[in-house]
């Protein structure tokens, strides 16, 4: 019998494992939202262990391996090597009334009802209002910036939300110490576990111009001044090579793969042209996906929801080696097409359940039916790895959450 490494990383490579592989929670858009992991808990009859929110931005939880093992899960993310001493969370509660625990070194602020995250100079750079499940980006620090050069980028990133509201290992950084305790953090993991161990780097494009300059602000400077993105783009990629060589150094040997992300698509077709994706983009990947590969035997996965059909040959020139979530909801990203037409050089991450209206609306038999449909037509030959498309909702019933997982392999 396969290991469950063994299992995702057959899969990987084009080959027929002996059941379907099973992703829950190995990244951040195959998790659970934690709202609806501890009805999920209380459902499963699991009645110790506090609800740990790792990801604040999307509040999604650990999973823990009761729950892992009680569905065959195959994956765990290399953030599952962090974070493992009392000191590192503190208590918070769910916008349902949930008490919770949150890393540490994020630091919400109750005003007028609204949850505020400040950076350290004061600038107000993400919100939870009354009523919302997320919190969302408030500053886009580059959005009135005249900078041609764009010479020092780190400093403006921080005060993205997505940064500084990271997940484990942060708050580690690229220093000499935080490359050490990622070292072993990620050494340990990968000796307590045969799970695929996915390393989450980022690695974003487009998305660190819309975080940076604002997402209307970006798309609009890609075809009004060209020039000044492609030497934003070329800055950027100066600044990746450097964290991934750190990143790879320390964690290279003990992750299988590597999540690069970018939201490429949206419901009916690529944010960017083709052309655009061909000019801005492509090349750009390819040399940070190149380089991953000769730092550590990694394979190569991005994150990328939306219709991205034109784009999926570029991207696999670029050396991708998975896709994912697999967006099936989304224009020309039918099952049927991406199996025949990429499943040869793309492992397909995803697409295993409908969860825009089926997944938190419908039936358990009917979500089962819908599972067990897309499995007949991605799983034959490898090339795919079940995930439901992102993650699973506050409000998804944790019947149907049972009846997705359990219809995989049956």
């Amino acid at each position: 019998m396969l290991t469950s490494r063994e299992r995702v990383m057959m899969a990987v490579n084009h080959r027929e494992p002996d059941r379907i592989p099973i992703d829950l929670g190995g990244h951040r858009s195959s998790g659970i939202m934690a709202i609806a992991y501890n009805k999920l808990k209380e459902h499963l009859g699991i009645r110790t262990g506090d609800i740990y929110v790792y990801d604040v931005v999307q509040q999604l939880a650990i999973i823990e391996p009761e729950v892992l093992d009680r569905f065959g899960v195959d994956t765990v993310e290399m953030g599952r090597g962090f974070a493992l001493k009392p000191a590192d969370w503190q208590d918070w509660v769910l916008p349902d009334g949930t008490p919770c625990k949150i890393p540490a070194f994020i630091h919400p602020v109750r005003v007028n009802g609204h949850w505020h995250v400040y950076h350290e100079d004061g600038t107000l750079i993400s919100i939870q209002k009354a009523g919302s499940l997320y919190f969302e980006q408030t500053f886009w620090p580059l959005a009135d910036s005249q900078d041609e050069t764009f010479a020092d980028l780190s400093t403006p990133a921080q005060k993205v939300s997505w940064a500084a509201m990271g997940s484990p290992p942060a708050p580690l950084g690229y220093d000499a110490e935080g490359l050490r305790r990622r070292a072993a953090g990620a050494k340990a993991l990968r000796e307590s576990t045969d799970r695929a161990i996915i390393g989450l780097f980022g690695g974003n494009l487009l998305e660190n111009g819309q975080f940076l300059f604002g997402m209307e602000r970006f798309l609009f400077l890609l075809a009004e001044n060209p020039a000044r993105i492609h030497r934003f783009l070329d800055r950027l990629v100066e600044d990746h090579l450097q964290n991934l060589e750190k990143f790879l150094s320390a964690v290279g040997p003990y992750i299988d793969i590597i999540l690069f992300g970018d939201d490429l698509g949206s419901q009916v077709g690529p944010q960017i042209s083709p052309r655009m994706f061909r000019e801005c983009f492509q090349p750009r990947y390819k040399i940070l996906w190149a380089r991953a590969k000769q730092l550590a035997d990694v394979k190569v996965m991005l994150h990328s929801c939306g219709g991205i059909y034109p784009l999926l040959p570029g991207l696999i020139d670029a050396g991708l080696d998975i896709v994912q979530p697999v967006q099936t909801s989304a224009r020309h990203m039918e099952p049927e097409r991406l199996k025949r037409e990429f499943a040869k050089d793309l492992c397909l991450w995803g697409g295993g359940c409908e969860t825009q209206t089926l997944l938190p609306r419908g039936k358990p038999e009917e979500v089962a039916a819908d599972v067990r449909q897309r499995v007949k037509v991605l799983a034959p030959g490898g090339s795919f790895v079940f995930q439901q498309i992102h993650n699973v909702m506050a409000d998804v019933p944790p019947e149907n959450i049972v009846a997705m997982l359990d219809a995989v392999n049956r």
